[in-house]
């Protein structure tokens, strides 16, 4: 958790916006997403260091609870991670 709060804390106006949900099983599910950000001190675009279509985020659920986030910032190895086709 302190991870997350050190990452995000480098960066204003972060969003996440999700253009596909996908149920993977009944624990998992994952939302693929394009990433925009800019950088507090530098004005550097998320956009500006990555080559991908877009990310995702692997939701992992419990009781309606999420148990566990995993975020990719290259979609195509959360597909090769979890044994997916494009």
């Amino acid at each position: 958790m302190e991870g997350s709060r050190t990452f995000m804390s480098a960066w204003e106006d972060w969003c996440a916006k999700p253009e596909e949900y996908r149920e993977l099983d009944g624990e998992r599910v994952l939302a693929l997403a394009h990433f925009s950000a800019l950088g507090r001190t530098s004005g550097l675009e998320v956009r500006q260091f990555t080559t991908t279509k877009g990310g995702a985020n692997l939701f992992n659920l419990r009781g309606g609870q999420v148990t566990r986030l995993v975020v990719y910032w290259d979609r195509a190895r959360a597909f090769a991670d979890l044994g997916l086709a494009e």
